[in-house]
């Protein structure tokens, strides 16, 4: 039996020891490698000082490492936290000081900037992975797997212990990191499994980064079902026409993305030119998959099933949605039903539930849930709702903070956010985060940042910009000075610039208005 995320792995080395568990463009870690290089890893690990509940960076862009470094950590009982190698080291910084972080596990490739976070984090005790000359203690790969593990003890761990960490945006502007266990992790791993019937024949494609909360998929859900996941490589997610190639050439069965990521193979993937008849799942999640494009999609992928996956990063995924043939109409989809171990219910501004039919915030209570954030037990009071039942218990719900309807098949439609917080391109983000990254630059004066949908109908980021008076600034040079203090999914596609905002009754800016302009195309 499984109890934790950590055994998955061993399991799988114990049922298929030669079978190729992941797969990176020519190369490829069979199970029972994956197993004996994530033992060393956490033998190292605990060597170097790593204790239960310890919080282990990830710093590395996607490869065969990323898999080892995952399953290392777990087996040390300690959990991993992803560092996006393409956001500002400023937002590392943050991170690695929020959490005490005290160990990194990279690859030389990060050399460059690992040097940078090395001078400007003090936590750090230790990097795994290089072996450049550097204040902090370093360890490479080979001195890793160099050690034999006969004599190593595996640590004990719960399923209610620490598994992950996932940093998100705050309202704030500063990040809060969602909490999640062995429990939870394992849950979801099962679920998606089952569900969609994961087995040893399939090859799921990882598409999602490992700070992309889906990625669990592919690290969990596919060695639990004795699957293969390819590792999809960054270079080809730029290149539609590349990555269908690639899609055909590693006979992947199972997607999982954002829709954004279908739309460009849709448009500039050359998919009439390619037999992907190995695909039997596709699953998006992330953000609304405009139906224009999911019909036409499933047109042209006529047997393949297609699932409509929704979740906050707190439950990960709770809802879907099976699509058998393309939708008739343009009407959104459902976010569908709630899944196996899930209870969702629909409540008002008062937290009294309201009626079938009736639009009000989607509350969850589900074994994949969050433990909570990190270092901040404000927010998660603040995130729960709590319904008492007999003998003076409590069922703790989550606040999704998004609206909800649930009509008379029993199936949730999403009816948007409550609050400022949005997904586009696949990330949960706060657009009031955005605004004060602009608002850190000198020249601006006050700022708008709203969501549109283009001409494509592809939501796009738009910040609208007053200049303090007599400043100037172009375009490429606040785009720049974004870089600087947000990830690349917050930057925004387009900046325009107004001499005055339009205003509420309360002098408030009408990010009501700046939408309509923008979408009249008055600005």
């Amino acid at each position: 039996m499984i109890y934790t995320l950590s055994q998955i792995i061993e399991n799988s080395a114990l049922k298929f020891p030669n079978k190729e568990g992941f797969r990176f463009m020519n190369e490829a870690l069979t199970y029972e490698e994956l197993n004996i290089k994530s033992t060393q890893l956490a033998q190292q690990l605990v060597q170097d000082g790593v204790q239960k509940g310890d919080r282990i960076g990830i710093y590395m862009n996607r490869c065969l490492e990323t898999a080892i470094a995952v399953y290392g950590i777990l087996k040390a009982g300690a959990a991993y936290i992803p560092l996006d190698p393409f956001i500002p080291i400023s937002r590392v910084l943050f991170m690695i000081g929020d959490c005490n972080m005290k160990h990194i596990i990279t690859t030389p490739a990060q050399n460059k900037k690992i040097k940078l976070i090395a001078e400007g984090a003090e936590s750090l005790h230790s990097i795994f992975g290089t072996s450049i000359d550097i204040k902090v203690p370093t360890i490479s790969w080979d001195q890793v797997f160099a050690k034999p593990i006969d004599n190593y003890k595996p640590v004990w761990i719960l399923g209610e212990d620490l598994a992950f960490l996932l940093y998100t945006s705050g309202s704030t502007g500063t990040p809060k990191a969602v909490m999640h266990t062995h429990q939870s992790g394992l849950a979801l791993a099962r679920l998606a499994a089952d569900l969609y019937n994961f087995g040893p024949d399939d090859r799921i494609g990882n598409f999602a980064p490992l700070h992309f909360d889906p990625s669990t998929f592919g690290y969990f859900s596919a060695p639990l079902a004795f699957s293969t996941t390819i590792i999809i490589p960054d270079a080809h997610l730029k290149f539609p026409a590349s990555l269908s190639e690639l899609v055909v050439k590693e006979k992947i069965t199972i997607w999982y993305s954002v829709p954004l990521m279908l739309i460009q193979i849709l448009l500039k993937g050359n998919i009439e030119n390619h037999d992907f008849s190995s695909l039997r799942w596709v699953l998006f999640i992330g953000e609304v998959f405009i139906v224009k494009h999911l019909r036409a999609l499933m047109q042209k992928w006529p047997h393949a099933k297609f699932s409509n996956l929704y979740g906050p990063v707190e439950v990960i995924a709770c809802t879907y949605f099976n699509l058998d043939t393309p939708p008739p109409t343009n009407d959104p989809i459902p976010i569908g039903q709630v899944w196996g171990d899930t209870e969702c219910k629909i409540i008002d501004s008062n937290d009294k539930v309201v009626e079938k039919g009736v639009i009000g915030e989607l509350v969850v209570r589900t074994a994949t849930m969050m433990k909570g954030y990190w270092n901040n037990e404000e927010l998660t009071e603040k995130s729960w709702y709590k319904e008492k039942i007999a003998g003076g218990y409590e069922h703790v719900f989550y606040r999704t903070g998004d609206l909800a309807q649930e009509n008379e098949e029993g199936l949730y439609l999403f009816h948007g956010r409550n609050d400022r917080q949005v997904k586009v391109r696949g990330y949960r983000l706060e657009l009031d985060e955005i605004e004060l990254a602009l608002l850190k630059n000198h020249e601006v004066e006050e700022v708008a940042v709203v969501v549109i949908d283009n001409d494509t109908g592809v939501k796009e980021i738009v910040a609208v910009i007053r200049l303090i008076n007599g400043a100037k600034i172009d375009v490429d040079n606040l785009l720049s000075f974004c870089r600087l203090h947000l990830p690349p999914y917050a930057i925004p596609e387009t900046i325009k610039f107004l001499d005055d905002f339009p205003r509420t009754g309360s002098g408030k800016i009408s990010r009501v208005e700046i939408t309509k302009m923008l979408k009249d195309k008055e600005i």
